[in-house]
């Protein structure tokens, strides 16, 4: 019985491991560089690029911290109207929708973890940054700039 109930407990216990693999494979994954500018300041981050569906589909979902210059970037190609919402997403981050040329559409700040409400673009993009909640105040972020990154 005690040999049963240790397999048992070994094979719950598999799962468990492997999804802490992933979710800290996911955490670690490589980064681009990215540059927002504005009259004349440039600020630079390490962001990671969400390029497939499933990257796509999972974004920041679970995270419970983002370092100050980092984030992550979702590409479309071509351009479109964007939604996000914030479903399993445990920190607050502020959306910046992108379009082809680099300007930017619009800035969602501080949005509501866990939220089910769309959080979307005004017109097309060919991207989305996501940063740390409150980073766009902080360095004063706003339409006026220009998104560049190693695509």
């Amino acid at each position: 019985m005690r040999a049963m109930m240790t397999a048992f407990a070994l094979v719950l216990a598999l799962p468990v491991t492997a999804c802490a693999k992933d979710s800290d494979a996911q955490s670690q994954s490589a980064t681009v560089p990215l540059t927002v500018a504005m009259m004349g300041v440039q600020h630079k981050f390490q962001v990671e690029v969400a390029r497939t569906a499933e990257e796509q589909a999972r974004g920041l979902m679970f995270r419970t911290s983002l370092p100050a210059d980092g984030g992550m970037i979702f590409p479309f190609t071509p351009p479109r109207p964007a939604s996000f919402w914030m479903k399993n997403t445990l920190i607050p981050l502020d959306m910046i929708f992108i379009r082809a040329d680099g300007s930017i559409d619009r800035i969602a700040e501080n949005t509501i973890p866990e939220s089910l409400e769309p959080v979307v673009s005004g017109g097309d993009v060919a991207a989305v940054l996501e940063l740390a909640g409150g980073t766009a105040a902080r360095l004063g972020i706003d339409e006026t700039a220009t998104v560049t990154w190693k695509n």
